[in-house]
């Protein structure tokens, strides 16, 4: 037997009476465990992150335990930075494509939500298990962390305001239904294809063309002067008559070989060749108005003008419209697009930059370098976490989050909760930015890097705790029984969502897969989906209805709880 100092038994070996330092050994050491057992793939499914929660579970089971203090703390603590990163991730895309398909999507997942909580309160009447236990059941059915967190809040509440009541853990119920509530999920995403004869290929092209028909990207024209009303006439005068819809990045004099970035002064001459940037049906509008096509290929050249894309990282250039800038009487160059979270977007003069924005303008080199100077174009300070943004976002979070909302017949005021609260305030700081000089622009590595450590800290919690009692659980209420009541949560509304959206709706199979994913708020789904159909299109669907339904899931957790449990 290998011979170790008690100072070290202290914090590898278990323990009844942890200290702090051997409490956040066993987080770490959980963790590092569950992601190696997340990363093992069978028929290419994997736990992914969710590999925490059981090595949680297993180390709990075992005789490891966390100092009591530190248990809801951690928890919550979690939560916070998990909720608050993916409202941060996709908070711009959510509110841009809420305007379109967003109210359909989400009276899909509504009523997905609704169904879930309607047979868990059925099972609730026509079985012996306790709603403590139902919640957590359904929580794990629906793959729906933020949910069990928020009901653990209010029993742990519904304990205080009671006195000595005790009610059981519904981490248990979560670990036993969480696993088949993901392989359900992932089951009915291979097998629906089948059942609605779904040609992947098809559907992607049927897709495609949806997007480019409802969101036209910038498009680029080249365009010979022929019409006589403008030969004389200012620039100002065609972009006026397009309602300035119309950018003219560059210009050539019929006859020179001088390319300009002109000005709204510049004088229009018989045969010039303008380079002409909107979406397509303006600067199809604009061609008719001053001429025809041109093939001259000699205005693409960048000897004297050329475009240069610049990152927006200085404070006077933030939350000002590219009309605020002037860009072209103070640097000398014509904005043509700007790029912001995967988005392009036309170069209008209305149009409000954010940090982090990426904004293609064309000049000549000596205007391009004052550009840089005006915007900031600093790569290395996009790298550098906005730590104040993130601070005050979470500080409001959580006072959202805490606001008491009082309900007929409740024993206790229902909240948004630790999930609810930092999600919603994260969504609009991510969609309308920072205030003055507090920028809310995250890299994708700082919000990747924060979602997927709030995430193991809250199961590496969740699953230490629920491992004390996980395997008596499991014995005592017949855990193969509770797996086929969580299997009915699953797999009942997900059969409700698939009709109604292909007989009713008529959706598009690839935002459906994304939408299925949205709806049970499981990550692990949509990298299977995207993976196994080999498009990331379903992605912009889970965006799109992932905040309403982490918030719902919450809600309705909480409600479950306040009124059934007794």
């Amino acid at each position: 037997m290998i011979f170790l100092p008690d100072w070290l038994k202290n914090v590898l070996l278990p323990t009844e009476e942890p200290g702090v330092g051997s409490s956040l050994f066993l987080i770490f050491m959980v963790m590092s465990i569950g992601i190696l057992i997340g990363k093992l793939q069978v028929h290419k499914i994997s736990l992914g992150i969710a590999g925490v929660l059981f090595a949680g579970i297993f180390a709990g089971h075992i005789g490891y335990r966390l100092q009591e203090h530190l248990i809801d703390t951690l928890r919550d603590l979690g939560l916070i930075l998990f909720v608050y990163a993916v409202g941060m991730q996709v908070g711009p895309s959510f509110f841009s494509s809420f305007r379109r398909d967003g109210f359909k999507y989400n009276s899909i997942a509504l009523l997905t939500v609704f169904s879930a909580g309607l047979i868990t309160y059925l099972l609730f009447l026509i079985t012996p298990i306790g709603m403590d236990n139902l919640v957590g059941m359904m929580s794990g059915a629906v793959t729906n962390t933020p949910g069990l967190g928020a009901a653990k809040a209010v029993l742990k509440e519904l304990e205080t305001e009671k006195g000595h009541a005790l009610f059981n853990n519904p981490a248990n119920a979560y670990a036993i239904s969480y696993p088949f509530g993901v392989l359900g999920l992932i089951l009915m995403m291979v097998v629906s294809k089948y059942i609605f004869k779904i040609n992947i290929n098809e559907e992607i092209v049927a897709f495609e063309a949806g997007v480019r028909l409802h969101h036209p990207t910038p498009y680029v024209v080249k365009c010979r002067v022929t019409n006589p009303f403008f030969f004389g006439k200012p620039l100002d005068d065609l972009l006026k008559m397009t309602h300035q819809k119309v950018i003219v990045s560059r210009l050539k004099h019929s006859g020179s070989s001088i390319i300009e970035a002109p000005h709204f002064h510049t004088i229009l001459r018989e045969r010039d060749v303008l380079m002409l940037v909107g979406l397509p049906e303006d600067v199809e509008l604009a061609t008719k108005l001053v001429g025809r096509i041109s093939s001259d290929k000699l205005i693409e050249s960048e000897l004297h003008t050329s475009s240069k894309i610049f990152i927006v990282t200085r404070n006077k250039a933030v939350h000002k419209t590219i009309e605020e800038l002037d860009l072209e009487d103070t640097v000398g160059v014509h904005a043509t697009r700007v790029y912001r979270a995967g988005l392009e977007m036309l170069a209008s003069p209305s149009l409000v930059l954010h940090y982090g924005d990426q904004i293609k303008v064309v000049g000549d080199e000596a205007s391009l370098k004052k550009m840089s100077a005006l915007v900031g174009n600093s790569a290395k300070h996009l790298q550098e976490p906005q730590l104040l943004s993130i601070f005050i976002g979470i500080m409001l979070g959580v006072i959202v989050g805490s606001i008491p909302v009082f309900l007929p017949n409740l024993a206790a005021p229902v909240k948004l909760g630790m999930a609810a609260g930092p999600l919603l305030v994260a969504l609009v700081i991510s969609r309308y930015g920072g205030i003055h000089t507090i920028h809310s622009y995250l890299n994708q590595s700082a919000i990747l890097f924060m979602k997927d450590l709030g995430i193991c800290l809250f199961f590496a919690v969740v699953g230490i705790h629920a491992g004390e009692t996980f395997y008596k659980t499991f014995v005592t209420y017949n855990g193969w029984t509770w797996v086929a009541y969580g299997l009915s949560i699953t797999l009942i509304p997900l059969m409700i969502m698939l009709m109604l959206a292909r007989w009713v709706f008529k959706l598009n199979f690839i935002p459906l897969l994304g939408l299925m994913a949205g709806t049970y708020t499981d990550p692990a789904a949509l990298a299977f989906s995207t993976t196994y159909y080999k498009t990331d299109l379903p992605t912009q669907a889970y965006a799109t209805v992932y905040p309403m339904v982490t918030i719902l899931r919450i809600l309705v957790a909480q409600l479950l709880v306040l009124y059934f449990v007794k």
